[in-house]
């Protein structure tokens, strides 16, 4: 580890930073991962020893002074879409944190991800990235911007939301910023390029726009998508749909919150096209085409391999949690149904506990969940579409349709998952197996009357939704 120059790797939960990480320690760095809630960051085994876990909020300035002095280079890989509506002052706030605590430090290069920002008037998120690049670029150390568009990849935002699209939707009455051009660039490539700027000389105090190898609009996309999936797709472009209509529509038809949704939607209708192809000739980069970007998606999709997806970030629901707040169930003033049965094999009901959600369902009444599924997404929460990342694994942090995975031990046999649907309280739901017995756990803390009524209104489904859950897990 000594003789290893050592990265400092904000973001490390994320969609990009946890296939970075990899990458980075098989370069030979010693990498310093900058995570905001320990629990959510279960890296495997083959890396630990070339990782040290830093629990650091950058909005807490003293928990940034454990930081090393020594490390090399850093990636501020760090955004914040929809967790709050006043993400561009705390994106900002962030940013003067990271730098001034940077600059304490030994580092010779940071490098940002950003959005391209090439036009005049921007969206509220993309000023927002090019306020914290204008900030982190004051300090003594080299710094490198690199502007993405649509990034394309098993589990990416884009990716999710244009395959929820063109997969549900025969026919699309769509807003008029689908005409809007980008140039949409595949995860690979994302990741060639964060790694290859890191300590390159030619890169250093500059900013890129990165892209692949194609300018379409959003429209093309949809279209070119649904020839990938040889489905026939017809979209009609309707110019009165308004900015909040089309926030609407996209949180209805995809996967996304209502929030995201809005940030999505107010960037989409500004042109994201790369100024050149400089750094792609400084690094030796070729660009993959979108359909190639495709083809690659899908290659980890089919084979259950997504390493990350958005779905997995706090910003995917409507609460921002530590998980340590949580992971402790309640039972003072709540309201608990549980249940135990004896299974029939061990290894049976462990495994379709840990495939449970998602495109497996719930074992018994999934209609019913669907409901409720349709129901929070018109109550303007999540519903089940965010399904899961991986069919057989789950993580501390993962999505579940509308839970978060609490914790999750299989050699226990304990999974606890927490609530992310609109409800008047809070809600936990729990696996444990002790003996030969599987014990089926639901507890909700009710939040004044209406969490009452609440809980009172679902009792009678209760009965026969987890009766036979609980039933269809031990046989």
């Amino acid at each position: 580890m000594n003789n290893k120059k050592k990265i400092l790797l904000t973001g490390a939960t994320g969609y990009i930073g946890k296939r970075l990480l990899p990458m980075l320690v098989e370069e030979g760095y010693h990498v310093i991962c900058c995570v905001r809630d320990v629990n959510r960051f279960s890296p495997p085994a083959l890396l630990r020893e070339s990782i040290t876990i830093l629990k650091i909020d950058l909005l807490e300035p003293e928990s940034l002074q454990a930081i090393p002095k020594d490390i090399d280079g850093a990636y501020y890989l760090v955004h914040s879409m929809s967790s709050s509506d006043d993400y561009k002052k705390l994106e900002l706030e962030c940013a003067v944190n990271f730098r001034t605590a940077l600059e304490k430090t030994a580092v010779t290069h940071v490098i940002y991800l950003s959005g391209i920002v090439n036009e005049e008037i921007l969206s509220k998120h993309l000023s927002s990235r090019k306020d914290v690049e204008i900030e982190l670029s004051k300090a003594n150390y080299h710094f490198t911007t690199l502007r993405a568009g649509i990034i394309i990849g098993s589990g990416s935002a884009s990716f999710e939301i244009i395959r929820d699209i063109v997969e549900k939707l025969p026919v699309m009455v769509a807003p008029k910023w689908l005409n809007t051009r980008c140039q949409p660039i595949g995860i690979t490539d994302v990741l060639a390029f964060l790694s290859k700027t890191l300590f390159h000389k030619e890169t250093y105090n500059q900013n890129f726009d990165i892209g692949g190898a194609d300018i379409l609009t959003y429209k093309n996309m949809l279209l070119e998508f649904g020839k990938k999936r040889n489905l026939k797709r017809s979209i009609f472009i309707i110019p009165v749909m308004t900015p909040k209509l089309s926030s609407y529509w996209l949180y209805f038809v995809t996967s996304t919150s209502y929030k995201l949704a809005t940030a999505l939607v107010n960037s989409m209708k500004i042109e994201v096209v790369c100024r050149d192809n400089t750094l792609s000739e400084i690094l030796n980069i070729t660009p993959l085409s979108y359909r190639e970007a495709l083809d690659k998606a899908f290659v980890k999709v089919e084979s259950n391999q997504i390493a990350s997806s958005w779905k997995d970030a706090l910003i995917s629901g409507e609460m921002n949690i530590e998980i340590s707040d949580f992971i402790k169930v309640p039972s003072f003033g709540c309201f608990i149904d549980q249940r135990s049965k004896t299974y029939m094999d061990k290894t049976s009901t462990i495994d379709k506990i840990w495939r449970i959600g998602g495109k497996t369902g719930w074992y018994y009444a999934t209609w019913l969940w669907k409901i409720r599924g349709y129901i929070d997404k018109l109550f303007g929460g999540v519903g089940l579409r965010r399904g899961r990342t991986n069919e057989d694994t789950l993580i501390a942090g993962d999505s579940v349709d509308f839970w978060r995975v609490l914790y999750s031990n299989k050699e226990e046999g304990r999974l606890l998952l927490f609530a992310e649907m609109k409800l008047p309280g809070e809600a936990w739901l729990e696996f444990k197996i002790e003996n030969d017995t599987l014990t089926q756990t639901a507890t909700f803390r009710p939040l004044g009357l209406s969490g009452r009524l609440y809980w009172y209104s679902v009792l009678p489904f209760h009965g026969f939704i987890f009766k036979g859950m609980l039933a269809k897990l031990t046989t």
